[in-house]
């Protein structure tokens, strides 16, 4: 296993995670025997860093039970704390204590603020005691570093990033994201910031793995004809010493084992010049199957009314390749835990946004198509529901 070293705290962690959002299932539950011997075999393979969240429903107590019997001092836990559930200050207390409780340990290693997309929510979180409350918890030894997961667009990131003296940061990132989300630009600026930097989604939940596109499956037969795509996605995310860690969700045996044997040897700068063309290729491959060649350059932002149009625009060109895809990122990247709606439905046509685009794209036009494609007429009213309950669940949310 390849290791890395934590810039902040000096923690040697392993290249590559294990992100339990994607644990093995059986009868639509999490099958807990499969779990607990794959997180065990990977322990056993190298793999030290597991990431998990107070969302992930079952994940947590699957965790701390495959952990049980001295594995925990062998490993680092990355939790996630959901900001819809902290309406006071009491709730950080009981949302720790309940993740606490889950995993059958007495501190975190790496604590996230879930899906934290805008520097809005953080202020809000802040009005609540949050900075107070971690200085707290780091002293009693509840976490030991801080940090946040992001799904917004590249302008909010920098700002995130300078609202706090973070010990890490989680992004989405992959060989067709490059200018998506936080993006190259925004590993670069976390990296200047002596931050260590958790990769997210390097495979896209599965898309840059399976049932790809012919012209991209024959580019990398013809470069390289062992190699699998997901090893062509992890390698390019490797290459980059910035990286810290890559998280994989895996839910098989043969997963693991391919994902360990890549990051034994993945290093940084290991890939030569021939096989960036490669990837270069598969890009515009890639980009060709999409129907808004946006560049996410973030020019047209800010819309005026809300919307978050490079964000709406990735969405739709993910789903051009698998429509659950997108329908999801469509959801996590204009709504998730934000604290306010960023839909394609919001566009007045004011075209403030077409006058700036570089590339003259008609948006008003396009957003109208990104619209039909996720928000059929009960969407709004289903995403207020959502948002009213979120709101409220904790004070439903277990004491403890």
């Amino acid at each position: 296993m390849q290791y890395r070293k934590d810039p902040k705290s000096g923690n040697r962690l392993s290249a590559l995670g294990f992100g339990c959002m994607r644990l093995p299932r059986k009868h639509g539950a999490i099958d807990q025997e499969e779990s607990t011997a794959l997180i065990q075999k990977a322990i056993e393979d190298g793999v030290n860093y597991f990431d998990t969240a107070y969302m992930y429903a079952g994940s947590e107590e699957t965790l701390g039970r495959a952990l049980q019997g001295g594995l925990r001092e062998k490993i680092y836990i990355a939790d996630k704390m959901p900001p819809p559930l902290c309406r006071n200050a009491a709730d950080f207390d009981k949302l720790l204590h309940k993740m606490l409780d889950r995993l059958g340990t007495d501190y975190i290693d790496y604590l996230l603020i879930h899906m934290l997309t805008d520097v809005e929510t953080w202020n809000r979180l802040c009005g609540l005691g949050i900075e107070d409350w971690i200085r707290t918890q780091k002293q009693a030894g509840r976490i030991r570093s801080i940090g946040f997961s992001y799904h917004g667009g590249q302008e909010e990131f920098p700002k995130l990033l300078e609202a706090y003296n973070w010990d890490f940061c989680q992004i989405q990132y992959n060989y067709i994201d490059e200018n998506n989300q936080a993006g190259r630009s925004g590993l670069q600026k976390a990296h200047e910031r002596g931050l260590p930097v958790i990769i997210m989604e390097p495979l896209l939940g599965g898309r840059l793995a399976e049932n790809l596109p012919p012209a991209v499956n024959a580019a990398f037969r013809a470069a390289d004809p062992a190699a699998t795509p997901a090893e062509w996605g992890l390698r390019w995310i490797w290459d980059q010493p910035e990286v810290t860690v890559v998280l994989s969700g895996m839910s098989t045996r043969e997963q693991l084992a391919e994902n360990v044997k890549v990051a034994g040897d993945a290093l940084p700068g290991s890939i030569g010049v021939e096989k960036q063309a490669v990837y270069q290729g598969v890009a515009r491959a890639f980009r060709s199957s999409f129907r808004i060649p946006c560049t996410a350059c973030g020019y047209c932002m800010p819309c005026p009314y809300g919307v978050d149009i490079p964000s709406c625009f990735a969405a739709y060109n993910a789903a051009s390749i698998r429509k659950k895809t997108g329908k999801s990122q469509y959801m996590n990247t204009t709504a998730g835990f934000r604290p306010s709606h960023h839909f394609a439905s919001l566009c007045r046509e004011c075209g403030a946004c077409e006058k700036r685009c570089p590339q003259k794209r008609k948006i008003r036009a396009e957003l109208k198509k990104v619209e039909g494609e996720f928000e059929p007429f009960w969407f709004r009213p289903a995403m207020a529901v959502i948002r009213f309950l979120q709101r409220n669940q904790c004070t439903a949310a277990p004491k403890g």
